[in-house]
């Protein structure tokens, strides 16, 4: 084993008022991240580019020298949740969300106040999969209100989603949106017509369904409404790490690690059974640490580098919750990366910490500021510790993410 790269989703932050005008990396109590800060090198990432406001996908797939244009989400997640796709399908990501009616179409919630539970939306998948349309379809749901849809046959990808967060923008429009074709070919146009039919027979199955009328009852959002975005009909061609094992566990980025050619270690997520969803999140983060630290162990002879990312931390930042996001990133630092510091000093193996994208808590929504980068090399000492404002001074200087794992020496 050479090294490990563990990515954060949404670390990156900006000062915030709750915490002493400090990012939550600032604030965080993190010894063992700001030993490996003190024994290495930091810089700062624009994942995608300078001024882009990047999604996951997006993100990753640059960050592991892809061209953006390589990947679509909906092959991506598809791939990660186990779903065949023929050539041709159109696979799409899926969030259940929450609308105040179909004529005004204003959200009231992306996500469906995050407490939509795996039960809930196991019985809603099968109604919408009784639904009456022209051609064969398969909607799976993954976890709590994402899920991945696929139309069976020739489609048109070159179409905008009905997401009210453009890709590229802040999750900052209020109204959900029709398909919009891209191109004026006929085979576009049937795509989106059949999209947004699908869209309007999905809102009268779900708007009330007896889930849904129970959550009104309880005080819940309905799952009402179902955006579409990240539109893929061809397999993303992406560079190749034979050597590398992933250990992962959202559909994402199990499919992209997949179609990257690495080995992928998994496990199944923890079920949102009630209505905490941040209960779920802290159960879900503290079996991914141990999960990780227990892959290490087992297979560090078997690869040259691992690939762990860490997906909990970038909602608080959806959600606002400063005070969450510095209590994940405490979590991590005192399980993962506590294992990390004894194993690699052993081992002598480099560890390479940083984010797909920052996610600003004030924002609630990507940002197109920078995320940290930490090299870990075991160099001589000097005290340094790892937060966004001490990268931006460091010796790495700016990357760009199609250059990263050149630079941190992960790949040639």
């Amino acid at each position: 084993m050479k090294g490990v790269l563990v990515i954060i989703d949404g670390m990156g932050d900006l000062p915030n008022k709750q915490l002493g005008n400090k990012t939550p990396l600032e604030a965080a109590d993190t010894p063992n991240l700001d030993f490996f800060a003190a024994r290495g090198e930091l810089g700062y990432m624009y994942s995608v580019k300078q001024g882009y406001v990047p999604e996951s996908d997006q993100a990753i797939v640059c960050i592991f020298g892809n061209e953006l244009i390589d990947s679509t989400r909906g092959q991506l997640e598809a791939a990660g949740a186990g779903v065949k796709l023929m050539r041709g399908d159109l696979a799409l990501r899926v969030n259940f969300a929450t609308i105040d009616s179909l004529k005004e179409g204003n959200f009231v919630d992306r996500r469906v106040g995050r407490n939509l539970t795996n039960d809930e939306a196991q019985v809603l998948a099968k109604a919408i999969n009784k639904i009456q349309m022209p051609v064969k379809f398969e909607f799976v749901p993954t976890i709590q209100h994402r899920g991945v849809l696929v139309f069976r046959g020739g489609f048109s990808d070159n179409i905008a989603g009905n997401d009210a967060a453009p890709q590229g923008k802040p999750e900052n429009l209020p109204k959900a949106k029709n398909f919009k074709a891209l191109d004026d070919e006929d085979n576009t146009i049937y795509t989106i017509n059949l999209l947004n039919e699908f869209v309007k027979k999905t809102h009268g199955v779900l708007n009330d369904h007896p889930i849904n009328q129970e959550r009104r009852k309880k005080g819940f959002l309905p799952a009402n409404y179902m955006i579409l975005r990240g539109a893929g009909v061809e397999l993303p061609k992406l560079k190749q790490y034979k050597k590398w094992a992933s250990i992962n566990y959202m559909p994402l980025e199990i499919g992209f690690s997949k179609l990257s050619g690495m080995s992928v270690f998994s496990f199944e997520y923890p079920k949102l059974k009630g209505n905490d969803s941040y209960e779920n999140l802290w159960e879900g983060l503290k079996k991914a640490c141990e999960f990780v630290v227990s892959i290490i162990k087992k297979k560090h002879k078997d690869f040259d580098y691992f690939y762990v990312h860490l997906k909990e931390v970038d909602l608080p930042g959806h959600d606002n919750k400063p005070l969450e996001k510095k209590a994940m990133l405490e979590h991590i630092d005192k399980t993962l990366f506590a294992f990390l510091r004894e194993f690699v000093q052993k081992n002598e193996v480099k560890v390479v910490v940083t984010a797909d994208h920052s996610t600003p808590c004030k924002l609630k929504s990507h940002s197109d500021d920078p995320v940290p980068v930490l090299v870990y090399n075991n160099s001589i000492p000097k005290e340094k510790k790892f937060s966004e404002s001490e990268c931006r001074k460091g010796s790495l200087g700016r990357i760009e993410g199609r250059d990263f794992l050149k630079k941190v020496g992960f790949a040639r």
